[in-house]
């Protein structure tokens, strides 16, 4: 996809949720997360890529002490439909007996989620909560549910965020679907 392109599939797109709402939700969640986890001392991680401008703007909300790292699972690269887990990076630290609070940009299908707890589960986490900005409604039950969801969508291909398109647009402030084809 070119530059044109890609301007042109913004433009065509749907915003679902912008930014003061984003901001509103993120408050939320870290008041959730707060009276939950503050007296744990978790080990937070987040999911690279699209959980990391997620990450960055929900760490600076909790006012306890964490420790953080990162895990780099995907089924994407780069598309739009999921295919295999790809472990690229697990976290670097010991996990054992610690409350680990998973951080990532969306809850679609729960695939690749869903195989991050469980492998820091065997990692020795005492046990992991999911936080997710947003939760796709799919109709359908997933494999795993988040703890902590700041934003319901709909089930449509979305990006902004941290989410992508086509590996693209992770940076915008907002979240847009792409325009339905019939």
């Amino acid at each position: 996809m070119n530059q044109k392109e890609a301007w042109n599939l913004l433009n065509n797109a749907e915003l679902l949720h912008g930014a003061t709402e984003i901001e509103l939700a993120l408050d939320h969640l870290a008041a959730r997360i707060s009276d939950a986890l503050a007296d744990t001392f978790p080990v937070a991680l987040c999911v690279m890529g699209g959980g990391v401008v997620f990450a960055g703007k929900l760490l600076p909300r909790l006012g306890f002490p964490l420790e953080f790292d990162y895990l780099h699972a995907t089924r994407y690269r780069s598309g739009t439909r999921g295919g295999e887990i790809e472990w690229a990076v697990l976290p670097r630290m010991d996990l054992s007996g610690r409350t680990v609070l998973v951080m990532d940009d969306i809850l679609d299908e729960g695939h690749t989620l869903a195989a991050a707890k469980q492998r820091l589960l065997e990692l020795g986490a005492a046990e992991v909560k999911i936080a997710v900005l947003a939760d796709k409604d799919l109709g359908r039950e997933k494999p795993i549910s988040a703890d902590f969801v700041g934003l319901s969508l709909p089930d449509r291909y979305v990006f902004g965020m941290g989410m992508d398109a086509y590996g693209l647009w992770r940076n915008l402030p907002g979240i847009y679907a792409m325009k339905e084809t019939a």
